[in-house]
């Protein structure tokens, strides 16, 4: 189908009056003009199918124009748009907190509603800070986060990112975080001569915390896979050491699962990998299947009592206007349904094994440097520079395969694929075709 108009194009329209992220430069081509979606699939104003194998920007999960979620958004939409959710509540954010709390573990009994990635991380970090001031140990204000790590774009979120390009501008108004990598020996990869065998000792922290427990407020991670940092895939023992650790000195452990969550790793939640309980978790992108933003912080009783109080001096002054948003808990709500009756953790299953042989594939290959692999994610590293996540082999990548009708956008030289769980096998089978055809162009390798 077309999408005919009389107007000017969408593209030249949009180059107007929008901001977009990451195009500012001269030399950027326009944004790509996007009409409508179904299922794994983006349609453009001049017709094209392209595949969305990036999700979105990870927050699709379950297709786009998915039937039921459409509905129940509309549905809800003709009972109530929005109320402020400070002294008001509900039906979709109660229903929706109890349905979140039945899959999480069950020391997480309390839900902090907001409204994207970003601002639960915010939450989380000040919720942990003043957690500690309420408790009388105002010298915990210290956070501990991992080198390559990402988790958002607001201020603190930024603090707890790895110094890069992107919070660089920005450094001036960052707080300071004690940054520890991920140990070679924990890392996941497909390539038996890169996988780890998580059989060290986690030496940096293990000093950190024995010299400075107790100026420490909390450790942050994103449980077995850092995205934004180059798709780096840990083991499992990472997260129970890391668990044993914060248990050991009495820290606060935060799960940002803003992309992990809802099924990216083949759980539900990926700290079910360890499996452990995190004293928070943040939650956000595939909460609503790509549909509205919302995010939620969920945290322990443990944590929420401290914040009881006469007066206003322990109260978490924190909310924003869209906050519990009914349009976003409706999307959510019937994105669980989807979760529920649709078989949708088994159908993750099916996709982690299928690209996993294609994977295997291409370990040895002379293009490949490292091939890993979790869950509905598929990351193949090329045999070139790298040159951080802005080189140019990324975007001479990202239009080889629009080129081919597929949505990809490599991180330098890291080609992830990240589709709706909707994808099929076919579909997968022809992704990995023209990201080896790509592969073999860009490096000159076979």
């Amino acid at each position: 189908m077309r999408y005919a108009s009389t107007m000017p194009s969408l593209a030249a329209r949009d180059t107007r009056c929008i901001w977009h992220p990451f195009t500012q430069m001269r030399t950027a081509p326009p944004p790509l003009p996007i009409v409508a979606g179904e299922g794994a699939y983006l349609i453009t104003e001049d017709g094209r199918r392209l595949l969305d194998g990036i999700s979105s920007w990870w927050v699709n999960v379950h297709g786009h124009c998915n039937p039921h979620i459409s509905r129940s958004v509309a549905k809800q939409a003709e009972r109530l748009e929005h109320v402020m959710f400070a002294g008001c509540t509900h039906p979709p954010a109660v229903e929706l907190s109890e349905r979140l709390l039945a899959k999480l573990p069950p020391s997480l009994t309390r839900v902090f509603f907001s409204d994207n990635g970003s601002t639960a991380v915010e939450v989380a970090l000040k919720m942990a800070y003043q957690y500690w001031a309420n408790r009388g140990e105002p010298q915990r204000r210290t956070f501990v986060a991992l080198k390559h790590a990402y988790h958002g774009d607001t201020v603190g979120a930024m603090s707890a990112s790895h110094d890069s390009l992107f919070t660089a501008p920005f450094k001036p108004l960052l707080f300071r975080v004690e940054r520890l990598g991920v140990p070679r020996d924990y890392l996941s990869s497909l390539d038996p001569a890169r996988d780890g065998t998580a059989s060290e000792r986690l030496a940096e922290f293990e000093n950190l915390l024995a010299e400075r427990g107790s100026e420490i407020a909390a450790v942050i991670v994103e449980p077995m896979v850092q995205a934004a940092g180059g798709m780096l895939v840990w083991k499992a023992e990472m997260l129970r050491q890391l668990r044993r650790l914060c248990d050991q000195h009495s820290l606060l452990l935060i799960a940002d699962e803003v992309m992990t969550g809802f099924g990216r790793t083949g759980k539900m939640f990926a700290c079910e990998h360890g499996p452990v309980e995190p004293d928070l978790i943040c939650l956000s992108k595939g909460l609503t299947g790509g549909y509205l933003p919302l995010a939620v912080t969920v945290t322990s009783d443990r944590v929420y009592d401290a914040f009881l109080g006469k007066g206003h001096s322990r109260t978490f002054f924190h909310g924003h206007s869209f906050t519990a948003n009914p349009l976003g808990c409706a999307a959510a709500l019937a994105g669980l349904d989807v979760f529920d009756t649709q078989g949708v953790l088994a159908r993750v299953s099916e996709i982690e094994a299928r690209m996993r042989a294609r994977l295997r594939r291409l370990v040895g290959r002379r293009f490949t440097h490292d091939a890993r692999q979790i869950g509905g994610l598929a990351i193949l590293e090329l045999q070139t520079e790298r040159g951080g996540y802005l080189a140019d082999i990324a975007p001479r990548m990202g239009r080889a395969f629009l080129d081919r009708n597929l949505l990809l956008r490599p991180y330098g030289n890291i080609v992830y694929f990240m589709p709706p769980y909707v994808v099929t096998d076919r579909e997968i089978e022809w992704v990995f075709d023209q990201i080896e055809q790509v592969a073999e162009e860009v490096t000159g390798l076979r």
